[in-house]
């Protein structure tokens, strides 16, 4: 912040009991997120014996990608055709619109082959592509998974250590804006810009268009700061340059010129059918030269960048009425495409958006989680098993898909969040009583739980088969169940557990297997080979005992008249 800044900061203080609501609304939010993630996680992790969690964003998160993955398993492609007509030896190019029928498709290509083609209109339109935003956190998440392949948190931890090192401003923000204090200093930051990527010297600064003080709450937008002149770049990990080059690139580009191209739609006829052909001619490159010059900067370790997804074909000067003899017909195949899985880039924007429509103007948040969070949300579901990575792409697991079968649908989605945050927002305004809602939400988990009092007969089985039983309990005669660290006592209040990892077998290098529990259940008794003794360095073979006496720890220990060292 600049000093004069902070001065009327100072100068317009208010007495700290004017933001009490402001408090009362996040402490509901945050009584509110662990009263139902702490309920719904342990109602339904107890209903189908597998751990489940579930939290407000991050389950409306995996419900988008459950019914994505939804839409691409359940889709039937479909085969359409086109005709295509090459004139002026494949100069231009005109296609039919979509055609169901091969025989419709093979009758107009008979029509039109080396038949004359006549323009029978051209229609130019001027358009303009206005500068692209300064980054937040979500954005520039974005950004870096589509030109870099980063992950959402790759970016943030990246982020993070640029600002710590103050190359970059804060980064954990969702405005896309700076304030008009600030706007000085920007000729300066586009100027180092610039010279970080080798561009030209003769750059626009048009800052008015980044200035929006109504739009900066919190903290402005993410730019670099002065210090990236005095810096030694070379010394940076990749990922942290590549931020960093990507964060000065948006700068130049937001405060450059509109981009202006002019699209040309050309409509010919030939054989009494029509043909369409379209292209575009540049007037002015204006920002997207900048974008251009920053995918060819040296040291970039680019990963697949996706390009333009403009048209950018270019047709050659055609007048209305001009005919075209021998005009070429061919007829290609085509088939419908199934939608296209969620990457970090497209969920970031799923998020942000979700929701949005059911969200009031004034709410403080919208859409699910914030740019701070949203990473974090998505790391869950990945360590969770819930999603995993495919390439760029998120696909979720079938207990993932599960989950959210099993699951009732105010729990799945974004309305949710949106009706939270509209009274939330009442509450932050000291129009609405924060005990009211927190009755409400009290209520619902009441609820939710009462209406779940037992797993649905037909998703009993999602979650896979019971587990077998290796044996009894000693403490309470129920059956002993194996997991991934323990074998255990089905009986949740009996507390009966023996760990693979136990310090006396770890300690001799060995592991608690499932053979040994099952017979020291069993007979009390296991023979074990190899065991270590560190003091003579040596291993030997032992019966082992289950001396259990029914405290927190299950304990072992030798037959002693049964050791055998070896020699």
């Amino acid at each position: 912040m600049e000093e004069s800044a902070i001065k009327a900061g100072f100068a317009t203080m208010k007495d700290g009991n004017a933001y009490d609501p402001l408090y009362y609304s996040a402490i509901c939010r945050a009584k509110a997120d662990w009263l139902i993630g702490i309920n719904a996680t342990r109602l339904f992790s107890t209903l189908y014996n597998k751990t489940l969690n579930v939290g407000r964003v991050q389950t409306p998160t995996l419900a988008m990608l459950a019914e994505r993955q939804g839409k691409i398993s359940g889709f039937v492609k479909e085969k359409y055709h086109r005709v295509r007509l090459d004139m002026e030896v494949g100069t231009i190019t005109a296609q039919s619109e979509t055609i169901t029928d091969p025989q419709d498709a093979a009758n107009i290509q008979a029509a039109c082959h080396t038949r004359q083609a006549a323009c029978a209109s051209i229609t130019k339109e001027q358009k303009a592509v206005s500068p692209p935003k300064l980054f937040d956190l979500t954005a520039l998440q974005r950004d870096s998974n589509r030109m870099f392949g980063y992950t959402a948190q790759q970016t943030l931890d990246a982020a993070q250590k640029l600002y710590e090192a103050k190359l970059i401003t804060y980064p954990r923000t969702d405005s896309r804006f700076i304030t008009s204090d600030m706007a000085a200093g920007i000729p300066a930051l586009v100027t180092t810009a610039a010279a970080l990527m080798g561009a030209g010297a003769d750059i626009p600064v048009i800052t008015g268009q980044i200035v929006n003080d109504k739009k900066v709450s919190d903290h402005h937008a993410i730019i670099h700061t002065t210090e990236v002149a005095k810096a030694d770049l070379s010394k940076l990990p990749d990922t942290e340059r590549n931020i960093l080059y990507l964060t000065a690139a948006r700068l130049v580009c937001a405060v450059g010129d509109k981009h202006i191209y002019e699209a040309i739609t050309a409509v010919f006829d030939c054989g009494g059918y029509s043909f369409t052909a379209k292209g575009k001619t540049t007037i002015a490159e204006g920002w997207k030269a900048t974008e251009r010059h920053f995918t060819t900067v040296p040291n970039l370790k680019h990963s697949g960048a996706d390009g333009d997804t403009e048209d950018s074909g270019t047709l050659p000067p055609i007048a209305e009425g001009q005919t075209f003899d021998n005009a070429a017909a061919t007829v290609t195949e085509h088939y419908t495409q199934p939608p296209k899985s969620y990457t970090e880039d497209t969920l970031l924007s799923a998020m942000e958006n979700a929701g949005a429509a059911d969200t009031t103007d004034e709410a403080e948040r919208r859409g699910l989680g914030t740019p701070a969070t949203r990473a974090a949300v998505i790391e869950k579901l990945v360590t969770g098993g819930f999603i995993i990575r495919k390439g760029r792409q998120l696909i979720p697991t079938p207990d993932g898909e599960n989950l959210i079968k099993i699951l009732p649908n105010p729990l799945k989605s974004p309305e949710l969040t949106a009706n939270w945050e509209n009274a939330l927002t009442l509450i932050a305004k000291g129009e609405a009583d924060p005990d009211g809602f927190m009755r409400d939400i009290e209520d619902m988990a009441r609820a939710l739980v009462a209406g779940n009092a037992a797993p649905a007969e037909e998703y009993k089985a999602l979650f896979g088969t019971p587990k077998e039983a290796i044996g009894l309990c000693p403490r309470c005669g129920g059956n002993v169940l194996e997991s991934k660290k323990n074998f255990h006592c089905e009986n949740r209040d009996c507390q009966f557990v023996m760990w693979k990892a136990d310090r006396f077998f770890t300690s001799r290098k060995k592991e608690l297997t499932k053979t040994v529990a099952a017979e020291l259940l069993k007979n009390g008794r296991a023979k074990i080979k190899g065991l270590y003794s560190e003091k003579k360095d040596k291993t030997y073979d032992a019966v082992i005992l289950l001396a259990d006496t029914g405290g927190k720890y299950v304990n072992y220990r030798f037959d002693i008249p049964a050791q055998q060292p070896k020699a």
